[in-house]
């Protein structure tokens, strides 16, 4: 079982209302640090992960986590579905959507909501394809966030999850630890008034079972043809099951 890591040591809050609390503090500077930080190749992992859904072309897509809705615009660019509902925990980051969908005039095709990614409100085999970019580390509770997801896709629809790993090879295993560790948290203490959320992140990364333990997890919860597929010598990971 993975430890379960929080952004503030010292709240007594659960990692749900935390998460929601450091996304809400963040979320003026989240996508301006997100490609800094990246040095803009998280964009290029969005448009990998969303081509796994090229040959489903899915019309109802879900985005899980949908933060400032980065990876929904990328779906809606490459996949042009009939519609995208995003859902999200944090008000903060869902303002940040919503101006961004107003600004693009995709008011028709995408729409945000409030909402418990571990308790989707939604009815059984709904979505044609269901995808997720940083967002299932955030998880309180991994598996049963997971167990959701397959619940509201449609038989034989897909799920596309983009999330952190750990590189294992030597010199980009140290490389990366150094940048993650000291880098990141210096510069998002620089440009973020939340002190926590970049140091938060590592911590979240390190703690998370990527690679197999995590498709694992995905055939526990029901899903079948899961797959890893590393990216960036292993930084990054897409994962993809069928239910």
């Amino acid at each position: 079982m993975a430890k379960t890591v929080i952004p503030y040591k010292d709240s007594k809050s659960s990692k749900k209302e935390q998460v929601a609390k450091m996304f809400n503090n963040i979320s003026g500077t989240y996508d301006f640090l997100n490609h800094f930080l990246s040095l803009g190749i998280d964009i290029i992992w969005r448009k990998k992960a969303i081509k796994e859904l090229l040959a489903d072309r899915p019309k109802l897509i879900l985005d899980v986590a949908t933060g400032t809705g980065d990876f929904a615009f990328e779906a809606i660019s490459i996949l042009k579905p009939n519609n995208i509902i995003g859902v999200d925990i944090s008000r903060g980051m869902l303002d940040v959507a919503e101006q961004k969908i107003k600004k693009r005039g995709l008011s028709q095709t995408f729409e945000v909501r409030l909402g418990d990614s571990e308790r989707l409100l939604f009815e059984d085999n709904t979505f044609d394809a269901v995808t997720v970019a940083y967002g299932v580390r955030n998880f309180e509770n991994l598996e049963k966030g997971l167990s959701d997801i397959y619940r509201v896709l449609k038989p034989g629809a897909k799920a596309v999850i983009l999330e952190f790993s750990q590189p294992k090879r030597f010199p980009i295993k140290q490389l990366y630890n150094f940048y993650f560790y000291y880098i990141t948290p210096a510069i998002g203490k620089l440009f973020s008034k939340d002190n926590s959320a970049y140091a938060y992140l590592p911590e979240s990364v390190a703690a998370f079972p990527d690679g197999e333990n995590f498709t694992d997890l995905m055939q526990q919860v029901g899903f079948k043809q899961q797959k890893c597929r590393p990216l960036a010598f292993g930084i990054c990971s897409i994962y993809t099951g069928v239910k």
